[in-house]
């Protein structure tokens, strides 16, 4: 079912939307959580610590696949938005030959360089061989993770937000039994989780080709629209590549903080991975905003309603901050009980440094509402390039804080560092918003100019 974000009250539809997205990001995060959980406590701490060494890595390599998907989907969300399904369909063949391209490259590369990437992030040594294990399987996995998330992103940028969600539930549930069985029935070890992790993906973007190929007729290709287009590839590049960037520049900072918090020994790199993935956990209602607002953002530039996007913006800030303050409580209260879902009672440093990381990032959460909200509305409006520079902002504050303040104060520090980047982060996106929409509007009223794409 798609749905048309270009009239009615923006409020309802970003609420609509954003909640099956909710669900999806929510599935996604838990079965990352019980990843994390089952390894804390059927393998150790140190295995704990290997699987979070490779967190920021992770986000390195997997954060660009899933924003070059997304950055393909935009330039469907504006045919779709102007009722051009025609070219909506060549773009969407488009985007599957150069996914393939992508996603072969990514993976030989990523596979045959990560464990030079681990030595030089500085690794402790007691726990590089379960970090090396693990997310070479997850690099080999590159191609499913292309797989979804290029389908996923097709199907919500015609307005449906269920379907990816239904198969993403699906796949969570596959994903809990697999590590079960992979990590406490055949004792794989880290391997079992990571395999775990790129089966169920697997199943997620296949079950989604087949349901998207039977019930949605719209998407059904004649030999025209299959053909090889190198105009629509450079448009998608020229969204795609951008989107991907600017996840892969955030995580190079990322990288940089997880390299200084590896000197500080097993523990605090435990530590980060406990908070880490329960902060990703409540932090999945940006994540549902902010992909809400790239469609809602493509579907009325292309139909040339600018006026509802102030609107959406409004709305969605207004959800955005209600959400902050409620997690932010919850953390507050509940940190030291969430801590000890992945470690025993008796690891006392752990679930402190654990309760200080979830409090002092969810203190700065409205901050990164509108990171997630006004990044995605000004991609969705066919300015990907502006995310880059974002996220160059978030680069060098964690780059800041992991070169300078971690070495001086410790763990501590390193709680902080997210914050300062989404600050900066907001500082630059806010005035750009402003910007885009000033230039969008003079764009189209020229006679000769239809999309910004």
């Amino acid at each position: 079912m798609t749905k048309d974000m270009t009239s009615g009250s923006p409020m309802k539809l970003i609420l609509g939307f954003s909640v099956p997205l909710l669900f999806g990001f929510l599935f996604q995060q838990f079965y990352n959580l019980v990843d994390t959980l089952i390894v804390g406590r059927f393998l150790g701490v140190d295995a704990l610590a290997a699987v979070g060494s490779t967190g920021s890595l992770n986000f390195l390599i997997i954060g660009f696949c899933m924003g070059v998907c997304n950055g393909f989907a935009i330039p469907l969300a504006h045919r779709f938005g102007a009722g051009d399904y025609k070219a909506m369909r060549a773009f969407m063949m488009n985007a599957v030959y150069l996914a393939v391209i992508f996603a072969a490259v990514m993976t030989v590369f990523t596979v045959a360089f990560c464990r030079p990437i681990l030595q030089l992030m500085q690794t402790p040594e007691n726990i590089i061989d379960d970090a090396y294990t693990y997310i070479v399987i997850i690099f080999a996995g590159i191609p499913a993770t292309y797989l979804y998330n290029l389908v996923s992103g097709v199907i919500r940028s015609m307005g449906d937000s269920k379907t990816p969600l239904i198969f993403l539930a699906l796949a969570a549930f596959v994903n809990i039994g697999l590590d079960l069985l992979l990590i406490i029935v055949f004792p794989m070890g880290v391997a079992g989780a990571a395999l775990a992790t790129v089966i169920s993906q697997a199943f997620s973007g296949i079950a989604c080709v087949i349901y998207s190929k039977r019930k949605f007729e719209i998407l059904h290709t004649d030999e025209e629209e299959r053909k090889v287009n190198k105009g629509y590839m450079k448009t998608l590049c020229g969204m795609g590549v951008p989107m991907g960037l600017q996840y892969s520049i955030t995580a190079i900072g990322s990288v940089i903080l997880q390299s200084a918090v590896n000197t500080l020994g097993s523990n605090a790199v435990a530590s980060m991975t406990a908070g880490s993935k329960i902060g990703m956990f409540f932090c999945c209602p940006y994540d549902a905003l902010g992909s809400t607002m790239a469609t809602y953002g493509g579907q009325n530039v292309g139909a040339k309603k600018l006026d509802r996007l102030s609107g959406g913006l409004k709305a969605a800030g207004i959800l955005g901050i209600g959400y902050s303050i409620l997690a932010f409580v919850v953390l507050w209260l509940c940190g030291n009980h969430l801590a000890m879902f992945f470690v025993e009672s008796a690891q006392a440093e752990v679930i402190a440094n654990v309760r200080l990381f979830l409090v002092c990032n969810s203190a700065f959460y409205i901050p990164l509402a509108f990171v997630n909200i006004v990044r995605f509305l000004i991609q969705g409006m066919g300015y990907s390039k502006f995310a880059i520079l974002a996220g160059v902002f978030e680069m060098a504050a964690r780059t800041l804080v992991g070169f300078v303040f971690v070495p001086m104060f410790g763990y501590p520090a390193a709680c902080f560092a997210s914050p300062v980047a989404w600050i900066f982060a907001d500082c630059f996106l806010f005035p750009a918003y402003f910007h885009v929409l000033k230039k969008t509007k003079k764009m189209l009223s020229e006679p000769v100019r239809t999309s910004v794409a």
